[in-house]
């Protein structure tokens, strides 16, 4: 690609970028840091991970979405009874014209677009499990036939605070999975009777189409284009390196003490990926390392996880994250 064609692309995906966001506005109040992660995700090709209190808008806020991206919704309410055939699909015996009997798959609905999987932390780990494949290969396996999921494909999934009753705590490699962990706040007060305003009326905005699942392909593919220094990615990966306890002097104090396992290299390769999002945004013609610091908590906070200490000192991640930001080195910090 042209850096040309690369530049008119990039002027067409902050175009596009902005009409969604103006259109899910029509819907979603007071999100509008928490809108640009999540399309971020989106174009970054990466599944997200939404966590907050009942009630605050996080499923209406994927079903919106889905509605703006023109992409095929699933969905999947979690509860401890959920198996995962209710989420994959299931053979189940079948006539042909002749009566001769066969067994014949059908789907569930992890066979669309944009799958919302609502209270995920409701369901068993046997359940939670069943999305280990369709998250990393986009496939799934029944019996001996893998089946192809659409493309694209993403996994918006909601989460309770895990001091709520009746949730079961994702497993490290589930959680890895997912691109972005985005904590959804509770509105301030012009939110709340703005939400109020537009809820219990007559009148209600409808939300409308803007894109496709091939334009946000190609986009996507466009966005692999804009160039990452070697001392941007060499940042990015002390990043990741200072979530690790064992790391000697590049892991921070709080991090030897309240850290017991630190990203893994999807956390680079997420941190990478949201850069790019973020740099095509501020209309750089490069990724630079304001743009994985915008990034950083989104991508590392549900990596980062905590030993027993953390868990019962009650530590938050985020504040971690924002010490390994300050306390790691950037390239300029080394050329001067």
């Amino acid at each position: 690609m042209t850096p040309e064609q690369l530049s008119d692309d990039l002027k067409a995906f902050n175009s596009l970028f902005a009409k969604l966001k103006l259109e899910l506005g029509k819907a979603i109040v007071g999100y509008d840091d928490l809108l640009t992660e999540v399309l971020a995700a989106i174009f970054g090709g990466g599944h997200v991970l939404l966590e907050g209190v009942p009630g605050l808008g996080k499923t209406h806020l994927v079903k919106t979405l889905s509605t703006a991206v023109g992409l095929q919704p699933g969905r999947v309410q979690c509860t401890p009874d959920l198996m995962p055939a209710d989420i994959l699909g299931t053979h189940i015996v079948d006539s042909d014209a002749s009566g001769k009997r066969t067994l014949r798959f059908e789907k569930g609905p992890v066979f669309s677009n944009i799958l919302l999987v609502d209270e995920i932390n409701r369901a068993t780990p046997k359940t939670q499990a069943a999305l280990l494949e369709v998250m990393q290969e986009h496939s799934v396996t029944a019996g001996s036939e893998t089946l192809a999921l659409p493309e694209p494909f993403f996994v918006l999934a909601t989460q309770n605070p895990m001091e709520m009753e009746g949730t079961y705590p994702l497993p490290e490699a589930q959680l890895d999975r997912f691109m972005f962990k985005l904590r959804v706040p509770f509105p301030d007060l012009s939110s709340l009777v703005e939400i109020s305003e537009r809820t219990t009326g007559s009148a209600t905005e409808k939300v409308s189409e803007v894109t496709n699942g091939e334009e946000i392909r190609r986009f996507q593919d466009m966005l692999t284009y804009l160039p990452v220094a070697r001392d941007v990615t060499e940042y990015a990966a002390r990043l990741v390196l200072g979530t690790h306890p064992n790391e000697g002097e590049k892991s921070s104090e709080a991090v030897r003490r309240y850290v017991a396992y630190g990203s893994s290299p999807r956390g680079l390769q997420a941190l990478i990926r949201g850069a790019r999002v973020h740099a095509a945004l501020a209309g750089a013609t490069a990724v630079g390392t304001i743009h994985i610091k915008a990034v950083a908590k989104s991508a590392l906070r549900h990596r980062t996880i905590l030993n027993f200490e953390g868990e019962a000192e009650g530590t938050d991640v985020d504040t971690i994250v924002d010490e390994l930001l300050s306390s790691t080195a950037t390239p300029a910090d080394a050329a001067a």
